[in-house]
């Protein structure tokens, strides 16, 4: 076998990746929304909705937020067997999995090293979706798979299973530097199943101390947990398994004689039998388990409930998600301060649990669900006035805000003749603000230096100008930046053929500079059924654009030929 092999998933137009452009934010300050006053030390103001395509509006999210995300929770289309009634298996499970991965691969730039994503399917692509993951974060990164039971009662139309769950895959960036919180009962109080007080009134449960399950509960296993142990009418007990085999304790000998006090013996029909004491302590919590019922975490018909009565004049949202559910998810893989990111917002559960919790979020939409659901959900969370949820659970009483942007144009539009030049959209601040996040630079333009307009390190800097520069220009601009600073200019042409007199300063021109970077003009890279390839016996590889655009229809199948006329449909 070669070296260079290995294991993967293939699939139609695997090799076809796109090229999304680097697009600058800008603020619609009309619609980015903020309290009136700082409720408590705690409010965040540094939040972040986007509307637009999700997967340029991860590309334009990396210079800012590259390394800076602690969580990402997405809720994609599940792609359901109804999405594509009219095309091959192949190429829908090759669009679908073309637009998780190019997605995927964005996010993971944004992870921080001790972050987590967290991926919400069905059954319909989640064991495909869990190969794309294994490529791109490593097996090795693989945390676990969340088992939500996201009904409260039985389909009695369902042809075979009643469908009563859903999956939410949870991966890290880097697994020994990921850390997980525990879960804190919401009332201070422990499971059910605490139900025994010692003397000291410290609640407790009791475990067998003989080793049960696996390899390691055999006397042939693990013979030197094999010994006696005396009971309290002083005769010895071994441990045995329950086909009555020599078994193992749990605990060595040393173990035993130090942890008397917690050991408690039964007496049965067959005899004394000892167990141990388990504390629980309802501060320190526990950890997250991978099944988590609607009665701890919500439901489906719980989280319709929740948005009906945020927004009651509006037409039900076909997929919400409870607010319990993320509020879980952060809890586990965050604290207060930090970044929660959801690339396929929906109706907005992520941003308002998140805002509810002080943590940080940034949200992206491509629907116009964007601006009727999402925005006077989070101006109720703001102003105080959401009282669904878990607002009563976490103490909200408001604060806090955000800002809301879209995507610029493309930099570059083709003019009359063909030829690639700077979009008429772009005043100079826009321009300047592009070229930085192309070539790595902070925008920062400068009050005193007409030339500074961002930087990449304390001695390097970039300027911007659509003029053509003479020489006496750039010698001028090389004067005034002086000795031990750099200066890469970007402007439309230069009248110098030999460049290097100016050893300061690095010359490149608009647009050719960053003409064959990137794709220009796309403004829309979900999947829309005209874009799809005619389906043959032997289907041609082709490129797919994903899809972050979808419409649910009912039972949570995908209608994505509405979505072709409605640029996707509410997911959470």
């Amino acid at each position: 076998m070669s070296k260079a092999t290995k294991l993967e998933l293939t699939w139609v137009g695997k090799e076809d990746r796109p090229r999304p452009e680097p697009r600058i934010l800008l603020e619609d300050a009309a619609k980015s929304y903020h309290a009136k006053a700082r409720v408590s030390g705690q409010d965040s103001f540094d939040n972040t909705l986007i509307h637009g395509d999700n997967l340029l509006a991860l590309k334009a999210l990396q210079h800012e937020y590259a390394g800076r995300v602690k969580c990402v929770y997405i809720d994609p289309p599940f792609n359901t067997q109804q999405a594509f009634e009219h095309y091959d298996d192949g190429v829908e499970h090759s669009a679908w999995l073309t637009m998780m991965r190019d997605r995927l691969e964005e996010i993971r730039k944004l992870l921080a090293v001790d972050g987590s994503v967290w991926v919400h399917l069905d059954d319909s692509e989640m064991h495909r979706c869990r190969c794309v993951l294994d490529e791109i974060f490593s097996p090795d990164n693989f945390l676990g798979t969340v088992i939500w039971e996201k009904s409260d009662s039985p389909r009695m139309d369902a042809e075979f299973f009643s469908s009563r769950h859903d999956y939410i895959i949870v991966y890290a960036k880097d697994r020994p530097s990921t850390r997980f919180n525990r879960i804190i009962n919401d009332l201070g109080q422990l499971p059910e199943h605490y139900d025994k007080v010692d003397e000291s009134g410290r609640p407790y449960y009791l475990k067998p101390l003989r080793a049960m399950g696996g390899q390691g509960d055999s006397r042939a296993a693990r013979p030197n947990l094999y010994f006696g142990v005396k009971a309290p009418d002083g005769t010895e007990v071994f441990p045995k398994r329950q086909d009555g085999t020599d078994g193992a304790w749990r605990w060595s000998k040393e173990k035993i004689a130090e942890e008397q006090a917690r050991i408690e013996w039964v007496e049965g029909r067959g005899g004394w039998t000892p167990y141990y004491r388990v504390y629980g302590d309802a501060e320190a919590g526990r950890p997250p388990e991978t099944i988590w019922p609607h009665s701890e975490v919500g439901s489906n018909r719980t989280s319709k409930a929740e948005v009906k009565a945020l927004l009651p004049n509006l037409p039900p949202f076909s997929t919400p998600k409870p607010e319990r559910l993320l509020r879980r998810i952060i809890t586990v893989a965050t604290n207060p301060g930090d970044v929660v990111l959801d690339s396929f917002a929906g109706s907005g559960t992520t941003g308002a649990v998140a805002h509810k919790m002080h943590r940080r979020w940034i949200m992206v939409e491509l629907g116009d669900h964007c601006d009727s659901y999402i925005l006077p959900r989070l101006h109720q969370v703001i102003d105080g006035t959401d009282e669904s949820g878990i607002s009563n659970v976490v103490d909200w009483h408001g604060g806090g805000g955000f800002r809301y942007y879209r995507l610029a144009p493309s930099l570059l539009e083709k003019d009359k003749f063909g030829q690639w030049v700077i979009s008429k959209q772009y005043n100079a601040a826009m321009l300047s603000q592009a070229m930085c996040k192309f070539e790595g630079f902070t925008y920062a333009p400068s009050d005193t230096d007409y030339w500074n307009h961002g930087y990449s390190t304390e001695r390097d800097f970039i300027y911007v100008t659509t003029q053509t520069l003479t020489r006496e220009r750039l010698q001028k601009l090389s004067d005034d930046v002086g000795d031990n600073r750099s200066l890469l200019v970007c402007c439309s042409a230069f009248r110098v053929r030999d460049t290097s007199q100016f050893s300061n300063l690095t010359i490149k021109k608009i647009p050719k500079m960053v003409l064959n970077r990137c794709e220009w003009g796309r403004d829309d890279y979900s999947l829309e059924i005209r874009n799809l390839p005619s389906v043959t016996s032997e289907p041609e590889p082709v490129v797919t654009p994903a899809m972050n655009g979808r419409k649910k229809g009912k039972n949570g199948s995908m209608d994505l030929f509405a979505a072709v006329a409605e640029r996707g449909a509410p997911s959470k």
